[in-house]
Protein backbone atom coordinates (compact mmCIF):
# COMPACT_ATOMS: atom_id res chain seq x y z
CA UNK A 1 0.00 0.00 0.00
CA UNK A 2 1.75 2.97 -1.42
CA UNK A 3 1.16 6.49 0.68
CA UNK A 4 3.97 8.75 -0.78
CA UNK A 5 1.28 11.97 -0.03
CA UNK A 6 3.45 15.03 1.48
CA UNK A 7 -0.17 17.11 1.74
CA UNK A 8 1.57 20.16 -0.49
CA UNK A 9 -1.48 19.61 -3.39
CA UNK A 10 -3.88 19.04 -0.68
CA UNK A 11 -3.19 22.60 0.72
CA UNK A 12 -2.82 20.59 4.36
CA UNK A 13 0.08 19.97 6.97
CA UNK A 14 -0.80 17.25 7.57
CA UNK A 15 -0.26 14.34 4.94
CA UNK A 16 -3.83 13.65 3.05
CA UNK A 17 -3.35 9.59 3.65
CA UNK A 18 -3.24 10.45 8.06
CA UNK A 19 -6.60 13.09 7.38
CA UNK A 20 -9.50 11.91 8.98
CA UNK A 21 -12.32 10.10 7.41
CA UNK A 22 -15.12 9.60 9.90
CA UNK A 23 -12.95 9.75 12.90
CA UNK A 24 -10.59 7.32 11.08
CA UNK A 25 -7.02 8.21 8.63
CA UNK A 26 -7.76 7.78 5.10
CA UNK A 27 -5.15 5.12 5.34
CA UNK A 28 -6.50 2.98 8.02
CA UNK A 29 -9.72 2.81 5.89
CA UNK A 30 -7.77 1.95 2.77
CA UNK A 31 -6.51 -1.26 5.28
CA UNK A 32 -9.60 -1.72 6.68
CA UNK A 33 -11.07 -2.96 3.28
CA UNK A 34 -7.99 -5.28 2.56
CA UNK A 35 -8.65 -6.86 5.91
CA UNK A 36 -11.98 -7.35 5.42
CA UNK A 37 -11.66 -8.95 2.34
CA UNK A 38 -8.87 -11.10 3.88
CA UNK A 39 -8.04 -11.10 7.75
CA UNK A 40 -4.76 -13.60 6.54
CA UNK A 41 -3.56 -10.98 3.81
CA UNK A 42 0.07 -9.35 4.43
CA UNK A 43 -0.12 -5.31 4.22
CA UNK A 44 3.07 -3.85 3.61
CA UNK A 45 3.12 0.03 3.93
CA UNK A 46 5.36 2.56 1.88
CA UNK A 47 5.72 5.82 3.69
CA UNK A 48 8.23 8.76 3.29
CA UNK A 49 10.86 8.04 6.06
CA UNK A 50 9.92 11.22 7.65
CA UNK A 51 6.03 10.05 8.31
CA UNK A 52 7.21 6.70 9.70
CA UNK A 53 6.57 7.83 13.70
CA UNK A 54 3.84 10.04 12.70
CA UNK A 55 1.89 6.55 12.03
CA UNK A 56 3.58 4.78 14.56
CA UNK A 57 2.01 7.53 16.76
CA UNK A 58 -1.69 7.25 15.04
CA UNK A 59 -1.74 3.68 15.14
CA UNK A 60 -1.53 3.74 18.73
CA UNK A 61 -3.81 6.74 19.04
CA UNK A 62 -6.50 4.88 16.74
CA UNK A 63 -5.76 1.09 18.18
CA UNK A 64 -5.24 -0.43 15.01
CA UNK A 65 -4.89 -3.90 15.43
CA UNK A 66 -4.73 -4.89 11.69
CA UNK A 67 -1.17 -6.84 11.62
CA UNK A 68 1.38 -4.59 8.62
CA UNK A 69 4.82 -3.93 8.38
CA UNK A 70 5.81 -0.67 7.62
CA UNK A 71 8.61 0.44 5.20
CA UNK A 72 10.62 3.46 4.04
CA UNK A 73 9.74 4.59 0.49
CA UNK A 74 11.60 6.13 -2.08
CA UNK A 75 12.00 8.91 -4.19
CA UNK A 76 9.10 7.96 -6.64
CA UNK A 77 6.46 5.38 -6.66
CA UNK A 78 8.25 3.23 -8.75
CA UNK A 79 11.11 3.06 -5.84
CA UNK A 80 8.47 2.91 -2.98
CA UNK A 81 7.15 -0.42 -4.87
CA UNK A 82 11.02 -1.73 -5.29
CA UNK A 83 11.15 -1.46 -1.23
CA UNK A 84 8.31 -2.44 -0.29
CA UNK A 85 8.74 -5.62 -2.55
CA UNK A 86 11.73 -6.77 -1.02
CA UNK A 87 9.56 -7.33 2.25
CA UNK A 88 8.22 -10.69 0.20
CA UNK A 89 11.73 -12.21 0.19
CA UNK A 90 10.03 -15.63 1.39
CA UNK A 91 7.21 -15.45 -0.77
CA UNK A 92 6.84 -18.18 -3.87
CA UNK A 93 6.89 -16.53 -7.37
CA UNK A 94 2.99 -17.37 -7.97
CA UNK A 95 1.91 -15.91 -4.91
CA UNK A 96 -0.12 -12.82 -5.42
CA UNK A 97 0.77 -9.00 -4.46
CA UNK A 98 -2.11 -6.02 -4.34
CA UNK A 99 -0.68 -2.65 -5.14
CA UNK A 100 -3.00 0.07 -3.75
CA UNK A 101 -3.09 3.29 -3.54
CA UNK A 102 -2.78 4.28 0.47
CA UNK A 103 -5.59 7.69 -0.29
CA UNK A 104 -8.32 5.24 -2.11
CA UNK A 105 -10.26 4.32 1.31
CA UNK A 106 -13.37 3.32 -0.61
CA UNK A 107 -12.33 0.46 -2.59
CA UNK A 108 -15.18 -1.87 -2.57
CA UNK A 109 -14.79 -5.47 -1.77
CA UNK A 110 -16.00 -6.94 -4.86
CA UNK A 111 -13.19 -4.60 -6.53
CA UNK A 112 -10.49 -6.21 -4.88
CA UNK A 113 -11.76 -9.99 -5.29
CA UNK A 114 -12.69 -9.30 -9.29
CA UNK A 115 -8.30 -8.23 -9.35
CA UNK A 116 -7.02 -11.24 -7.28
CA UNK A 117 -9.60 -13.79 -9.61
CA UNK A 118 -8.41 -12.21 -12.41
CA UNK A 119 -4.80 -11.91 -11.79
CA UNK A 120 -4.74 -15.40 -10.52
CA UNK A 121 -5.90 -16.03 -14.14
CA UNK A 122 -3.70 -14.10 -16.15
CA UNK A 123 -0.99 -12.94 -14.31
CA UNK A 124 -1.76 -8.91 -13.76
CA UNK A 125 -5.24 -7.40 -13.68
CA UNK A 126 -6.06 -3.36 -13.05
CA UNK A 127 -9.50 -1.96 -11.98
CA UNK A 128 -10.60 0.43 -14.75
CA UNK A 129 -14.25 2.61 -14.68
CA UNK A 130 -15.61 4.41 -17.82
CA UNK A 131 -15.42 8.19 -18.72
CA UNK A 132 -18.02 9.98 -18.64
CA UNK A 133 -16.49 13.57 -19.73
CA UNK A 134 -15.54 14.18 -23.18
CA UNK A 135 -11.91 14.11 -23.98
CA UNK A 136 -9.70 15.93 -26.39
CA UNK A 137 -6.17 15.07 -27.69
CA UNK A 138 -3.55 18.28 -27.11
CA UNK A 139 -0.72 18.02 -29.68
CA UNK A 140 3.14 19.74 -28.58
CA UNK A 141 1.60 22.89 -30.10
CA UNK A 142 -1.23 23.46 -28.31
CA UNK A 143 -3.77 22.68 -31.06
CA UNK A 144 -6.89 19.93 -29.74
CA UNK A 145 -8.78 17.38 -31.31
CA UNK A 146 -11.51 15.51 -29.96
CA UNK A 147 -11.22 11.64 -29.34
CA UNK A 148 -13.70 8.90 -28.98
CA UNK A 149 -14.08 8.39 -25.12
CA UNK A 150 -15.23 4.91 -25.73
CA UNK A 151 -11.62 3.56 -26.57
CA UNK A 152 -10.45 5.16 -23.06
CA UNK A 153 -10.93 4.46 -19.24
CA UNK A 154 -9.95 6.02 -16.15
CA UNK A 155 -7.46 3.33 -14.06
CA UNK A 156 -7.96 2.40 -10.64
CA UNK A 157 -6.10 0.27 -7.73
CA UNK A 158 -5.41 -1.95 -6.44
CA UNK A 159 -3.59 -3.64 -9.13
CA UNK A 160 -2.91 -7.11 -8.70
CA UNK A 161 0.15 -9.27 -10.19
CA UNK A 162 2.16 -12.83 -9.72
CA UNK A 163 4.74 -11.62 -7.56
CA UNK A 164 6.95 -13.16 -10.41
CA UNK A 165 5.65 -10.58 -12.66
CA UNK A 166 6.33 -8.04 -10.46
CA UNK A 167 9.54 -8.65 -9.49
CA UNK A 168 10.41 -8.92 -13.17
CA UNK A 169 8.84 -5.77 -13.84
CA UNK A 170 10.31 -4.14 -10.80
CA UNK A 171 13.88 -5.44 -11.79
CA UNK A 172 14.18 -2.75 -14.64
CA UNK A 173 15.33 0.99 -14.41
CA UNK A 174 12.97 3.56 -13.60
CA UNK A 175 11.89 5.38 -16.59
CA UNK A 176 10.02 8.28 -16.23
CA UNK A 177 6.96 6.94 -18.34
CA UNK A 178 5.89 5.06 -15.99
CA UNK A 179 2.61 6.27 -14.34
CA UNK A 180 1.67 3.39 -12.48
CA UNK A 181 2.55 -0.66 -11.77
CA UNK A 182 0.81 -1.73 -14.70
CA UNK A 183 2.54 0.80 -16.86
CA UNK A 184 5.85 -1.15 -15.28
CA UNK A 185 4.75 -4.38 -15.88
CA UNK A 186 3.66 -3.83 -19.67
CA UNK A 187 7.39 -2.24 -20.54
CA UNK A 188 8.70 -5.82 -19.03
CA UNK A 189 6.32 -7.63 -21.96
CA UNK A 190 3.25 -8.56 -19.95
CA UNK A 191 -0.65 -7.88 -20.58
CA UNK A 192 -2.68 -6.74 -18.27
CA UNK A 193 -6.45 -7.50 -17.83
CA UNK A 194 -8.91 -4.84 -16.84
CA UNK A 195 -11.81 -5.55 -14.56
CA UNK A 196 -14.56 -3.39 -13.84
CA UNK A 197 -13.78 -1.19 -10.83
CA UNK A 198 -16.13 0.42 -8.16
CA UNK A 199 -16.76 4.53 -8.93
CA UNK A 200 -16.49 5.21 -5.31
CA UNK A 201 -13.11 4.51 -5.31
CA UNK A 202 -11.88 7.74 -5.61
CA UNK A 203 -8.63 9.44 -5.03
CA UNK A 204 -8.09 11.66 -2.37
CA UNK A 205 -6.17 14.35 -3.92
CA UNK A 206 -7.56 17.64 -3.00
CA UNK A 207 -9.82 18.41 -0.31
CA UNK A 208 -13.05 18.37 -2.43
CA UNK A 209 -12.41 14.54 -2.89
CA UNK A 210 -12.09 13.90 0.99
CA UNK A 211 -15.43 16.08 1.32
CA UNK A 212 -16.65 13.55 -1.38
CA UNK A 213 -15.37 10.52 0.25
CA UNK A 214 -17.08 11.35 3.67
CA UNK A 215 -20.61 11.61 1.58
CA UNK A 216 -19.78 7.80 -0.07
CA UNK A 217 -18.35 6.54 3.17
CA UNK A 218 -21.49 8.00 5.17
CA UNK A 219 -24.50 6.14 2.38
CA UNK A 220 -22.75 2.54 3.34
Amino acid sequence: MVAGGRGARFGSAEPKQFLLLHGRPVLLHAMERFFAYDSAIGITLALPEGQLERWRALARQHGVTIPHAVVAGGETRFHSVQRALKTLAGSGGDALVAVHDGVRPLVSGATIAACFEAAERTGAAVPVTPLTDSLRRLSPTGESVAVNREDFCAVQTPQVFRLSVLREAYGQAFCGDFTDDASVVERAGYRVALVAGNPENIKITKPADLLLARELEAKN
